[in-house]
């Protein structure tokens, strides 16, 4: 059946009508939380609960930095050095799979005069890898080895959790997020006589604090050699949650 023109623009002159006058709830671009039908009130919490777990993993770069008066030099003499300390790296049961070369750099070095143009003084090259070590309580004999065969640069360590139980910390801390937000939108329904009926939406928001690395240089050893001390401490897990209530009687 052909229905007039002014019937098929109802719908469309309704609904901004409607909208005009404030029928319907307008949700703005920022909102996450989608218009959901109800006929109770919805309540929108924020949660967040953290997971702490040993560290069992470390990464870490380190290198050789030589310098010689020609490029060509300074990159062999760079070479020669870089292939001791991968030995080393590997003599240290560190696998193929967690050593990789992060740099290789060779540079001019200059020498700069008053009113006159720099002038090349020598040549500096850097090779550096950095490495995963999965038995952190070796790390502090890997890095005197390092510096042993001639690494003269090393940066790190950086902490973290392998992937298998660094699900198990979230997941943790995901469910003590929930019980949070559970425990408040139930204070919140209980303040306004209400009742919590359903959760309406959950979305979720993760973060990882490792401790922040420091830099450390290669330093002489004297005749009493020491394993460097490495304190690993505990990695910090932590998941936000918006949740979405629906109250009601």
């Amino acid at each position: 059946m052909h229905l007039p023109s002014s019937r098929l623009t109802l719908r469309p002159l309704v609904l901004a009508a409607a909208l005009a006058f404030g029928a319907f709830p307008v949700v703005s671009p920022a909102q996450t939380t989608p218009y959901v039908a109800t006929d109770g009130t919805l309540l929108s919490v924020s949660a967040q609960a953290e997971a702490r777990r040993a560290p069992d993993i470390a990464t870490l770069s380190t290198g050789v930095v030589t310098q010689t008066a020609d490029a060509n030099s300074a990159m062999r003499a760079n070479a020669e050095q870089m292939t001791k300390v991968i030995a080393a790296i590997k003599a240290a049961g560190i696998a193929e799979r967690d050593i990789q070369t992060s740099g290789v750099n060779l540079n001019p070095q200059y020498k700069y005069g008053e009113n006159q143009p720099p002038t090349i003084t020598g040549y500096q090259a850097q090779n550096t890898v950095n490495i995963t070590v999965r038995d952190i309580a070796k790390l502090g004999k890997i890095m005197d080895a390092l510096t042993a065969t001639g690494a003269n640069q090393i940066n790190g360590p950086t902490f973290d959790i392998d992937d298998a139980k660094k699900g198990e910390a979230y997941d943790e801390a995901r469910r003590a997020a929930v019980e949070k937000a559970q425990t408040r939108a139930q204070m919140y329904a209980k303040t306004l006589g209400l009742k919590v009926r359903r959760i309406v939406s959950i979305s979720e928001g993760g973060s990882f604090s490792p401790p922040r690395p420091m830099p450390m240089m290669a330093m002489a050893r004297g005749k009493e050699a020491f394993d460097t001390p490495i304190a690993a401490g505990e990695n910090t897990l932590s998941v936000n949650l918006d949740v979405v209530f629906e109250l009601g009687n």
